[in-house]
């Protein structure tokens, strides 16, 4: 092939050449072939990549259908159900509702009803009217131990960090939050010029790297938390300890979206990737988590202190729990996210292979709190590929009580799942700090956007809880949901997870089986 190049692109300047003395107009030809010719040269001789080396000019064509085959698969390969990690179908329910166009469907499903994994709601035949009703329901966070508990609406904008997303994409989210009256998460980047300026009210996500409330070392700074936790748009407060995209992992932003406005956010410098450490070092035992969570509580002035997590090893969520009850310091909230992965960029294997799917994760989390007696204190938020009506009914029916959704807000944004988060070089303006990038984002156009997606999913999932009899989210329990879970057999979720009795976690005698182990391995004193 390296040959057959040599003789082609030789002949065919020599050629030209000679026609350019014929005909001073052939030079056109000449500027075009000889680009060509010394890059296919450029090819022969450079050493990193073997294709191009072998296949002068030609070889080049390899990288360049790699690079566009995620959008060729997206856009003319992939079936309607195929799209990973959402479907066509899912993202064309989001767009629709967040522009308010027509999502209804005709002739009916495309799913395998007889799929194991296949999910449905149990209807009631005393479905209620839709106006009767509550289509914007609130719940109320705070334990007996908080003094300014929050209102909290069904469906809200999980953690994503100005940074990870552009100060457009984060505009256009509070102003949502606003219109919508639901909250926005800040992510662990940092409270933000952009997360306040709209007036959404906000949760503060206080992770590992602690910004926004660091001192120049690194460590917690309690002066530079109390000046902001007690800002009057910032409603609650939340501890990260993992995220779903990569748990037991700190955060990473890339030095190419590190501004000297975002590092002056975080309090770090520049010119470096941003890591987060993997653990707190504000605090070591679960003993210590407990004084942590007293210490944000007085400098917020008595605001709801939570915690996030993905779920690893049990008996470490179990510590966390002796230690509320040795304590009885109890959280406000508890976070749950699930092992399927958000918009943070990880490692394949963490990705795939690293922490507990949201379902299971949530039942657990739910259990525990039950078996140890302290449920009624504390409330379940889950985050993790929620997007629909149905996404919700389904965590509420396993054990959560109002619900995040990140990727979703940013389809509402204009996202395309190009998957190039990571890059810096986000085609839609959402996930970049390119300027070039992030004008094509218009927040006045976007945020409403946002309010309609959320306003919709949260009204279907409404409906959906009417043709059950059911008029809150309150009311929801296992019982709802059923699941196939082989082509001839079907569960509820309260037969796939059977509740534990209130209490049992407190006696070792009491403790279901199947958790003795961790129980017994758990201790209020380590993790």
């Amino acid at each position: 092939m390296r040959k057959v190049f040599v003789v082609f692109c030789t002949t065919s300047i020599a050629i030209i050449t000679l026609l350019t003395f014929i005909n001073w107009k052939s030079i056109f030809l000449l500027l075009i072939f000889l680009p060509l010719y010394i890059m296919g040269l450029y090819d022969m001789y450079q050493s990193k990549k073997s294709i191009r080396r072998n296949f002068p000019l030609v070889g080049r064509l390899r990288y360049l259908l790699e690079s566009i085959g995620p959008e060729m698969r997206q856009y003319f390969i992939e079936t309607d159900l195929e799209g990973k990690p959402f479907n066509r179908i899912e993202r064309s329910l989001i767009y629709q509702r967040s522009k308010k166009e027509t999502d209804t469907i005709p002739f009916g499903t495309q799913l395998d009803m007889y799929q194991i994994g296949y999910q449905w709601i149990n209807h009631s035949i005393r479905a209620l009217p839709l106006n009767e009703i509550d289509h914007n329901p609130r719940i109320k966070i705070g334990s007996e131990q908080c003094t300014q508990p929050y209102e909290a609406s069904l469906f809200n904008i999980s953690a994503m960090s100005y940074g990870s997303l552009s100060k457009n994409a984060i505009l256009a989210l509070n102003t949502g939050a606003k219109m919508g009256d639901f909250y926005h998460n800040t992510g662990e980047g940092g409270l933000s010029p952009y997360h306040l300026e709209p007036g959404g009210d906000i949760v503060w996500n206080i992770g590992t790297g602690y910004f926004s409330c660091r001192d120049g070392e690194g460590k917690f700074s309690y002066d530079e938390y109390a000046k902001r936790a007690v800002l009057d748009k910032v409603k609650m407060i939340e501890i990260k300890f993992s995220q779903g995209a990569k748990p037991g992992h700190g955060g990473i932003l890339p030095k190419e979206k590190v501004t000297d406005e975002i590092a002056a956010i975080r309090i770090v410098s520049k010119g470096h990737d941003i890591v987060s450490p993997p653990y707190h070092s504000a605090f070591t035992t679960p003993l210590e988590l407990m004084d942590f969570i007293q210490t944000l509580r007085k400098g917020s002035g008595g605001k709801p202190i939570g915690m996030k997590i993905c779920i690893g090893n049990k008996s470490e969520f179990l510590s966390i729990c002796k230690a509320m009850v040795e304590t009885k310091t109890y959280l406000d909230f508890i976070t749950v996210d699930g092992a399927e992965g958000g918009t943070g960029a990880a490692p394949q294997e963490y990705t795939d292979h690293v922490g507990m799917p949201l379902r299971d994760a949530l039942a657990f989390v739910h259990d525990a709190l039950v078996g140890f007696g302290i449920r009624k204190q504390i409330k379940i938020i889950c985050s993790g590929k929620i997007v629909t009506g149905f996404d919700i009914i389904k965590t509420l029916a396993t054990g959560a009580d109002l619900c995040n959704s990140a990727r979703g807000m940013m389809f509402a944004l204009g996202c395309i799942q190009a998957l190039e988060c990571h890059k810096n070089t986000c085609p839609t303006g959402v996930a970049t700090q390119d300027p070039k990038l992030v004008k094509g984002l218009v927040p006045e156009e976007k945020s409403i956007r946002v309010a309609r997606f959320q306003h919709e999913t949260v009204k279907s999932a409404m409906e959906l809880m009417a043709s059950a009899g059911l008029k809150h989210p309150d009311q929801v329990d296992r019982s709802l949901v059923s699941m196939r879970v082989d082509r001839t057999k079907i569960e509820t979720f309260m037969e796939t997870y059977p509740e534990f009795d209130s209490g049992c976690l407190l006696k070792e005698d009491t403790v279901p089986k199947k958790l003795i182990y961790f129980w017994k391995k758990a201790s209020s004193e380590r993790f």
